[in-house]
């Protein structure tokens, strides 16, 4: 028996499976749901609670596991986006006193960008707050179910960084070109 709990307006990407799609479709399309649901959850207490947004308080984040500080390209890299948004949201981070650039003291050509003790401070108070709301969230999907699937998820993602170097190690005449 199903139970419908989530409405068509929440169910997102996952009404596009149906039961005739591939089991790996249909486990592709959920955890991609699952996943824009915590998501949007998330962007929607950053912004009402703290006028921020979801990558602006990722870009912080990432500040805040590095205390001395990274290279841009670094930053990007751990971002995964563009060298573009990144100098985009260190610009803005910078004017708004939160993060400040400073030579790279590896490298005289390069510069680095780390938070400020402001930018800390405020960082670590959303930060607080985010976890509890991932708490709440979470509250009732009890810790076996959340650790069994923590475990499983890590299965999966070791099993597609396999996929991806094993399909990276195939010659290119045996690749399928795309038309």
């Amino acid at each position: 028996m199903h139970v419908h709990v989530v409405d068509d307006a929440e169910i997102g990407q996952e009404a596009r499976a149906t039961a005739e799609d591939h089991s790996a479709v249909r486990l592709w399309l959920r955890i991609l749901s699952c996943s824009m649901q915590i998501e949007q959850h998330i962007r929607g207490r950053l912004r009402d609670r703290f006028g921020t947004t979801l990558p602006r308080f990722d870009y912080l984040a990432q500040l805040d596991r590095h205390p001395r500080g990274l290279r841009l390209n670094t930053l990007s890299r751990y971002l995964m986006v563009t060298g573009g948004n990144v100098t985009a949201l260190t610009t803005q981070l910078i004017d708004d006193g939160w993060v400040e650039r400073l030579p790279d003291p590896t490298d005289g050509r390069s510069s680095i960008v780390r938070l400020t003790a402001v930018g800390r401070r405020r960082f670590l108070r959303m930060a607080v707050e985010h976890e509890r709301w991932l708490v709440e969230l979470l509250d009732g999907f009890d810790a076996p179910h959340r650790d069994a699937l923590y475990e499983q998820l890590g299965r999966l993602r070791v099993h597609v960084a396999e996929q991806r170097a094993e399909s990276r190690t195939v010659p290119s005449s045996r690749k399928e070109r795309a038309s």
